[in-house]
């Protein structure tokens, strides 16, 4: 897409489509299902700034993200898909995976963290292991972010050049630089292997961030079979009358300093500076 997608327009759509996540939420909950959403991509394709907003107004007692650091030795030596199941949902929670078991078929194949039989093992196994999963019930879903070359690049730099974010960058990160083409022939065979009628593929072009996670949110929301549920309704009851209590002096309370007063000072002093004096 050539043009980026209207700021005003996406703000719009977005809290529409939280609303609706909020309400597949609720039928989650209400009917004990279990969902599970592999986010996977290039580096810089935009996963987690898309699982920020999709579960930025849900219950995180009910919907949490799942992201893995690296194997322990001990998790080295297990199954490899032993160390995601305690990371599975239980009935009426939601798990997004920030990153998944398919880092054997990206990360690990590209930079040699794993051995060929190992890699080949994956790709018999990871179809077998979410056909158990889906046939236990639960809900499994994959999105693929496709970003291209340029745009990654210029992400990189952005990342790099900003304090608040250059945490987002990693040795590996800038390694897919190099390794564009390799990781392009990985997600090829990966995608031949465990694209498969019960768990497919979907791949997000999120070549323009606003327009990406709008497309993903709405095509989630379209793949959980979710209903309105019925919200028993909540009564505040009015305060009753003060029972005497006295709250202790302020004094007596050792609280945080008013770091606030400070800033609003400083912002009223800057912006009298401002104004122009008028001619006496």
């Amino acid at each position: 897409m050539s043009t980026r997608f209207p700021k005003k327009v996406y703000a719009r759509e977005l809290k529409k489509l939280q609303a609706q996540l909020v309400d597949m939420q609720a039928w989650v909950q209400a009917s004990g299902a279990r969902v599970v959403v592999i986010f996977e991509g290039r580096d810089a394709a935009g996963k987690g700034s898309t699982i920020s907003r999709v579960s930025q107004y849900l219950n995180p007692r009910v919907t949490r993200t799942v992201a893995l650091p690296r194997p322990t030795e001990r998790e080295q030596s297990q199954w490899y898909f032993q160390r995601y199941i305690p990371h599975l949902p239980a009935a009426g929670e939601i798990v997004l995976m920030d990153r998944s078991w398919y880092n054997r078929a990206g990360v690990e194949r590209v930079m040699g963290y794993c051995t060929h039989a190992e890699y080949q093992r994956f790709l018999r196994q990871a179809p077998i292991f979410e056909r158990m999963l889906i046939e236990d019930g639960i809900l499994l879903l994959k999105y693929w972010f496709s970003i291209s070359d340029v745009e990654q690049e210029v992400r990189f730099h952005s990342r790099n050049e900003d304090p608040m974010r250059r945490w987002k960058l990693s040795p590996n990160d800038v390694a897919s630089i190099t390794k564009w083409e390799d990781y392009s022939r990985a997600k090829d065979t990966m995608l031949v292997h465990t694209d498969i009628p019960e768990s497919p593929w979907f791949e997000v072009d999120n070549e323009d961030k606003r327009r990406g996670r709008i497309n993903m949110i709405a095509h989630l929301l379209s793949q959980v079979p979710y209903t309105d549920v019925e919200r028993d309704p909540i009564d505040i009851p009015p305060r009753p009358k003060s029972g005497g209590y006295v709250r202790p002096p302020r004094e007596e309370i050792n609280f945080v300093p008013d770091y606030a007063s400070q800033v609003l000072s400083r912002s009223e002093a800057k912006e009298k500076s401002r104004k122009p004096k008028k001619d006496g």
